[in-house]
Order: structure tokens, then C-alpha cells, then sequence
């Protein structure tokens, strides 16, 4: 017994004009759409975007820029991308660009000069709108590779006097004051600080934000209390090692980031003790993980979404309103305190060994 063969048949590669035709618009509505043009009405545009998801139409991109000038694509460089803050931020940043109808280039440097340079570099050759470099220090060398391509520049915690660049400062001193107060609150008045690198701006802005509230409060800063570390959780363990041979030592810690502050409660459960009941320790950033370590850690929120959207529009604004005279150069994010279980009153000496 034979059988018939059958054949089925593929649709053909949807195009423009195939988009234009079900929308019952012109080729030229369907590029202004695509392009986000402002000449387009939004009802015509979700017209012409309907017809685009109905027939699975991927615009080229490429000739787009070709024929715009445009690339639309704006890159983010970051200092370490295994710290979780970091693709946190990264997918608050795409969710914002996309739904502004950018693209973006991801890079991290993971603090080495050489290959923020080659960061820079693809940037440059994939033809970027600008540049969000949240590297939060080491930026220097390649600012003059940037502005000699006229780049618009998005800077954490860094000022320079041009019109294409615009700075993010972040204020910790909010979030430091509140973790202070609460510890002091609790008891607590030795009070350790775990800082990040030096060679960080956002690391030497945390550690005087410190100081400057521990004097406010009437506090003691006692040097020897104040340990640099690596924002790693190694750099965690070792801070607490540092702390844990002083023969006076505190109460307390504040850490620059979660990561340390993770590899901090960590230590201390190695060594036998207890956080909050031997140690209580307080991180800054509220990564999303803060909230499942043993015990909950208490941090210093720093909103990733208000950040990311602060860089974004900042981008945005230089890209689109370049001769505009009263364009904002500078954007504020501010930080909160956190309370979780990693805090409580002092009830055992680690003063002592």
C-alpha cells in the first residue's frame, strides 16, 4: 500500500514590507517605529509593534545603524562582575535600556588597568552612544581615550570638568549614620570598620563617611580597628583575623561591602563564635543574597535600580539633548539601613582572649 508524501510548506522570511502590509502603514512608518522616532504616534507605533510580534520579525540592527548613524547601544563597564552587586546592576541597566530601545555592551575589568583598556577599546569599535564606566576607581587611564572620541561618560564618585561627562554621587553617609545609630542603639559603642581598597574611590568615600559619623557620635575611632580589605570574601576572613589578634577589640563591624561581610560571619562561625551574640556585623550594598545568609545580614541598602537608572538617564540625556545648555550633570543616589538578624545588643566580651 503506498502513501502520499506531503509537504509542508515554510513561510517566507518576513521583511519590512511584510510588517508594513499587516499593520496597513508605509515602509517609512515601519523604520521611523523601529528607529523610535518621535514623529510616530504611539498608537501607530504599538500598531506597527503588534504586527512585528505577530510575525516574529527581527529588524536588522545593523543596517539600521547604518542607515540612522546610530548604533544604539549604550556599554557599562563594572570593576568585578563575580561580586553579585554588579550583575544586579547590569540587569537593572538592560531592563531600563531596553525598554528605551537601546541595546547594551557589557564589560567587567576586574580591577586590572590593562583590561579596562581593552574594555574601552571594544567599546569604541562596536561604534557604543556612550559609556556607563562603573568601575568606582582606575578610571583615569582611559578617560583621555574617551573624550578624544567625543564619548558621552557616566562616572561613579569621579568629577571632571566636560561637558560629556556626568557623575553619580552616591550618598553613604545616610546608610552609615543610620548603621551607627542603630548599634549604638543596641549597646555597641567599640565599633570596627572593615574598609575596601584604597586605590577605590567609593572605598576611602565609605571609610571618612565612618569616621566622620563615629566623631559626630561622640565614638572613639580607634585605628586599629579600622582594617582595608579586598571587597572578597576572603578579604572577609582575613579582616576578621586581623581583628580577632588585637587584644581589644570590638563589639561590632561595619563592612564596606556584603561580600565582606559575608566572608566576616563566615570567620566567625569557624572560630566557634556567634553573630549577633559575639559579633554583630553590618555589610553595605543589600545584595539580593543579604537576605538568605545565617543569620539574615543587617546591610546598607544601595538601590542597584536607582543606580542603574541614574546612569541610564544620564546616557540617555547627553545622547539625545547633547546641545542642551541646562543639561544635569550631576545625579544623587542615596542609601538606607537594613535591619536583619546579624545585629543585637552586646552580650559576651570579645575583648578578651
Amino acid at each position: 500500500m503506498s502513501r502520499k508524501g506531503s509537504r509542508t510548506t515554510v513561510p517566507s522570511k518576513p521583511d519590512i514590507r511584510t510588517v508594513a502590509a499587516l499593520a496597513k502603514v508605509s515602509i517609512a512608518t515601519v523604520s521611523r517605529t523601529i528607529n523610535a522616532s518621535p514623529a510616530v504616534s504611539q498608537k501607530l507605533a504599538a500598531r506597527v509593534w503588534q504586527a512585528i510580534e505577530q510575525l516574529n520579525y527581527f529588524p536588522n540592527t545593523h543596517a539600521r545603524s547604518l542607515v540612522s548613524g546610530r548604533s544604539r547601544i549604550l556599554g557599562i563597564i563594572v570593576e568585578n562582575i563575580t561580586n553579585p552587586f554588579f550583575p544586579e546592576l547590569i540587569s537593572s541597566f538592560e531592563e531600563i535600556a531596553v525598554a528605551h530601545g537601546y541595546e547594551i555592551l557589557v564589560s567587567s575589568t576586574n580591577s586590572d588597568a590593562d583590561r579596562l583598556t581593552g574594555c574601552v577599546r571594544r567599546m569604541l569599535e562596536r561604534k557604543v552612544e556612550g559609556v556607563a564606566l562603573l568601575t568606582f576607581g582606575g578610571e583615569e587611564p582611559v578617560l583621555d581615550q574617551l573624550a578624544i572620541h567625543n564619548m558621552p561618560i557616566v562616572l561613579a564618585e569621579f568629577h571632571l570638568k566636560d561637558p560629556k561627562v556626568s557623575t553619580i554621587e552616591l550618598d553613604y553617609s545616610a546608610g552609615i549614620h543610620a548603621a551607627v545609630a542603630h548599634l549604638v542603639e543596641l549597646g555597641h559603642t567599640r565599633i570596627g570598620f572593615l574598609a575596601g581598597p584604597h586605590t577605590l574611590h567609593s572605598a576611602i568615600t565609605r571609610l571618612n563617611a565612618f569616621q566622620q559619623t563615629m566623631r559626630e557620635s561622640n565614638l572613639k575611632v580607634q585605628k586599629d580597628w579600622i582594617v582595608e580589605c579586598d571587597h572578597t570574601l576572603k578579604g572577609g576572613v582575613a579582616g576578621f583575623a586581623k581583628l580577632s589578634a588585637l587584644e581589644t577589640r570590638p563589639t561590632a563591624v561595619i563592612c564596606s561591602n556584603d561580600m565582606t561581610a559575608i566572608g566576616v560571619l563566615r570567620a566567625v562561625y569557624m572560630a566557634g563564635l556567634r553573630v549577633p551574640e559575639d559579633l554583630s556585623v553590618i555589610g553595605l550594598d543589600d545584595i539580593d543574597f543579604a537576605e538568605f545568609t545565617l543569620p539574615p545580614l543587617t546591610s546598607i541598602r544601595l538601590s542597584r535600580q536607582e543606580l542603574a537608572k541614574a546612569s541610564f538617564d544620564a546616557l540617555r540625556h547627553q545622547v539625545e539633548n547633547s546641545a542642551d545648555p541646562n543639561l544635569q550633570r550631576e545625579f544623587l543616589v542615596s542609601t538606607s539601613l537594613v535591619v536583619r538578624g546579624s545585629t543585637a545588643s552586646p552580650k559576651t566580651e570579645l575583648s578578651t582572649k
